[in-house]
């Protein structure tokens, strides 16, 4: 079994105007939701625009770190 896990910066812009997945000058993530940052809504969006884009389940990732904060730390 595989256990290689891949590990991401991820800079969240909550209540943008669109849904988007960039990748910022510096190589991180940026993840522009349109949901609110209240009640854990902007990290369950973020989680499904990363599972869409990287195509992979949305139960492989998870936050390791920053889950209250815009940057984030993200495993799949």
């Amino acid at each position: 079994m595989n256990d290689s896990k891949r590990t991401f910066n991820v800079r969240v812009i909550p209540r943008a105007r669109q849904n988007r997945v960039e990748i910022a000058p510096d190589g991180t993530l940026r993840v522009h939701t349109t949901a609110a940052p209240a009640d854990g809504a902007a990290n369950a969006a973020v989680i499904k625009m990363l599972a869409a884009h990287f195509d992979v389940p949305k139960t492989s990732i998870q936050i390791v770190r920053g889950a209250s904060a815009r940057d984030k730390v993200i495993q799949f």
